[in-house]
């Protein structure tokens, strides 16, 4: 699965859709894959302030753990509830379906566009 071109990414692992002042934030397929079945996520709560990478949450799978970081500062204002009965959704649908959280920010930080990414990663 190619990394989508109209997103964004962070060294961390994640992408960034970007929508006026809001930003979806979800993990790549490739961390995806390095995670193996991810079996529990534990996602910041609506409300909740994030820093620019700061740990907000964190991500379990049946090889290891792996933290969430907030590429931005900004406020939670969704989380994706339906991941905690079905946090396999990641795994299969990373771009889609699985993505993490909604933070409304001020500043967009700098990111990696998708060829960025794919030459940090070595594909």
């Amino acid at each position: 699965m190619a990394n989508p071109a109209e997103l964004h990414y962070t060294k961390e692992h994640e992408w960034v859709k970007v929508e006026g002042d809001v930003a979806t934030i979800g993990i790549t397929k490739y961390a995806a894959d390095a995670l193996g079945e991810i079996v529990y996520v534990d996602l910041p709560k609506v409300g909740s302030s994030t820093t620019h990478m700061k740990i907000c949450g964190e991500i379990e799978s049946t090889k290891s753990v792996g933290e969430l970081y907030a590429p931005m500062d900004g406020e939670v204002v969704e989380a994706n509830d339906s991941l905690s009965g079905s946090p396999e959704t990641i795994n299969d649908d990373p771009f889609g379906e699985g993505w993490l959280v909604k933070i409304r920010f001020t500043q967009l930080p700098d990111l990696l566009s998708s060829s960025e990414y794919d030459a940090f990663i070595g594909e």
